[in-house]
């Protein structure tokens, strides 16, 4: 018993007691273009202009000679923010693209690849370049830590439809 109970307080204190967490829904739109290629997609969190944290970055990784990764630059914002500085493939952030439709992430506070946020304004950032096609940038402010549900969403034109977010303290 005397083993026992050090080692269950350990895994109390060591699991976040009521861990927040951030549910991102990203929807790639079905276009109707001659040549279609599946975007570029990148998913941060900014404060300050300055990355946070670096969620999702889907790009082409089937193309020998790292050959996808020059592509990467076509995602401006992303790549001047920080994305210059990764090596590429980042472990539990990037991925292949994704086709059309919805993709869901989810992300707890204090884990991989969210972290622990200080308490303040920050945004989430998802950006998209296509091949051939266009390029856009979507922004959704939140307040961290969140006091209570949130929901929030923008909405894309071109390259990305409906961008949700929803924070649960």
């Amino acid at each position: 018993m005397r083993r026992r109970l050090p080692f269950a307080l350990c895994l109390a204190f060591a699991a976040p007691i009521g861990a927040a967490d951030l549910n991102i829904t990203v929807e790639i739109p079905t276009l109707k273009v001659s040549e279609y290629h599946r975007p570029y997609v990148a998913v941060w969190i900014e404060r300050d202009n300055a990355t946070v944290a670096n969620l999702a970055v889907w790009y082409e990784m089937k193309k020998g000679d790292g050959e996808g990764t020059k592509w990467l630059k076509d995602m401006r914002q992303w790549w001047r923010r920080g994305g210059r500085d990764q090596t590429m493939p980042i472990d539990g952030v990037s991925g292949a693209t994704r086709p059309a439709g919805q993709h869901q992430l989810r992300f707890t506070e204090g884990k991989a690849p969210l972290g622990t946020l200080a308490p303040g304004h920050y945004e989430l950032v998802v950006e998209a370049a296509r091949e051939v096609g266009g390029h856009e940038t979507q922004r959704i402010a939140f307040d961290w830590p969140a006091k209570s549900t949130q929901h929030l969403s923008a909405k894309g034109a071109e390259e990305l439809g409906q961008i949700t977010l929803d924070i649960n303290p």
